[in-house]
């Protein structure tokens, strides 16, 4: 498994105080990944602070492939780096990223990937990508379905922030028996709409209060 940077126990005070006061979430079922085990966390994605947010809700270090983009702003990007982050171009090297990803899981580490590619610029769920079940299926490895839903779309200074985690899930459990790409796609729009249920939720628990 992979140590943990240098600067980590910094970087979860520093995002303790982010959000708790400036970004304030709530969390469910966080710091209940399972140890010792290789894991993928599938999220949507909504802001750049997404594996930062991920990271600082789980007791486990959650290990994103990050497009080399989020790595411009020295601020944010010395944060990831301490969550163990790594720029991927994915215009580049995407063959070296699944690779990258398939000896990360044999470590037995967790890695993080967003479902959708790219943030969305609505707020609203978009399309899932097949690569991560691929990743998946080709290590054997279970998927967390992980939702991200700010109260107003996009997250803002001093509005709530929900992030729900659900049980691992199979790759058999998701129809993928063969890993051809069809099944991949198939995958990826049942786990979309898990995320979606999972986003159901949440919205009728900020429309509670």
């Amino acid at each position: 498994m992979k140590k943990k940077p240098f600067f980590y126990p910094l970087a979860r005070v520093i995002c303790a105080f982010i959000f708790h006061v400036i970004y304030p979430t709530d969390v469910r079922n966080g710091k209940k990944l399972p140890e010792d085990l290789g894991l993928i966390v599938c999220s949507n994605h909504v802001s750049l602070m997404d594996p930062i947010l991920i990271n600082y809700s789980q007791k486990r270090m959650v290990l994103f492939m990050a497009k080399k983009e989020l790595f411009k702003n020295k601020l944010l990007a010395g944060l990831i780096k301490s969550f163990g982050a790594f720029p991927v171009d994915r215009g580049q090297d995407g063959g070296k990223a699944i690779d990258n990803a398939g000896n990360l899981l044999k470590e037995n580490n967790c890695i993080g990937i967003f479902l959708e590619g790219t943030r969305s610029k609505t707020g609203e769920l978009g399309r899932g990508h097949g690569g991560a079940f691929m990743i998946a299926y080709q290590n054997n490895t279970p998927i967390v379905p992980c939702c991200i839903t700010p109260r107003t779309g996009f997250m803002k200074p001093f509005r709530k922030t929900k992030i729900t985690y659900g049980e691992p899930i199979t790759c058999e459990e998701l129809g993928i028996t063969e890993g051809s790409t069809k099944e991949y796609r198939e995958a990826a729009k049942k786990f979309m709409e898990i995320l979606a249920s999972m986003r159901e939720e949440q919205r009728k628990e900020f429309q509670k209060r």
